[in-house]
């Protein structure tokens, strides 16, 4: 239980850097989109060789299938509620043209931030030992995104305090929530933790072809490919324990 809480703080601590660089330093917006073209490289490469690429069973395989599925149409389904109240440019570090966007790409935040911290607790029943693909991941992933919700929540007029105590929110929700797919998800027998991990790996694919790619290219031009897969390099590295 404690390497559930440790190591998910450890990733939602990004959110809180993201928030303070966000309010407090200036980015230039290149930097923003290779940050996030590599984060999209890890997820991908922590989706496909951690989450699915692990399997012993012949019958995990129709689990997996199945929760990929549910995974990348409830995130899809979720996403499009977002992006209609606002939210759509979460993982953007630019002003927003939206007038009081702010709270929808805060809500759209949280509704990433807190289905990956599970995952983090998923992976720790899995092996007895945190995957440090997931967590570079999510950690990479975490950040531009609180540093484009504190831009949009300080247009809309919240003070800087105020945003950094719903970030100190969000971040203990992000921990819990490691601990939380510890728990509640240990006692399922081996087939349907294929289907979890199926499930998190379908969102995980459905979140970075719907904002982090696009917006990684808008802001970080053609050498985003590049970081990308490096990012998916890294993760293979990481996932075969060469380092």
């Amino acid at each position: 239980m404690g390497q559930a809480l440790f190591w998910g703080a450890i990733a939602g601590i990004a959110l809180l850097l993201g928030a303070v660089v966000g309010l407090y330093v200036p980015m230039p917006k290149k930097l923003t989109g290779f940050i996030m073209a590599f984060g999209t490289g890890v997820l991908i490469g922590a989706a496909s060789f951690e989450l699915l690429g692990k399997i012993d069973i012949q019958e995990g395989y129709s689990y997996v299938i199945f929760g990929f599925l549910i995974g990348a149409t409830l995130f899809t389904s979720l996403e499009f509620i977002i992006s209609k109240k606002g939210g759509k440019e979460r993982k953007r570090s630019k002003e927003k043209k939206e007038e009081h966007s702010g709270m929808a790409i805060f809500i759209g935040s949280i509704m990433d931030s807190i289905p990956e911290s599970v995952i983090i607790g998923v992976s720790l029943i899995k092996s007895n030992t945190v995957s440090w693909v997931i967590v570079l991941a999510i950690f990479i992933s975490n950040f531009p995104e609180a540093l484009s919700s504190s831009f949009g929540l300080r247009k809309d007029g919240y003070t800087r305090k105020k945003i950094l105590f719903l970030w100190t929110i969000v971040f203990i929700l992000t921990t819990l929530s490691s601990l939380f797919g510890f728990v509640v998800f240990k006692e399922l027998n081996g087939l349907y933790m294929y289907m979890v991990s199926g499930l998190a790996a379908g969102g995980i694919i459905a979140m970075v072809a719907s904002t982090m790619m696009p917006e990684a290219f808008e802001e970080g031009g053609p050498i985003v490919g590049l970081l990308s897969a490096l990012g998916v390099l890294c993760s293979y590295i990481l996932s075969i324990g060469i380092i």
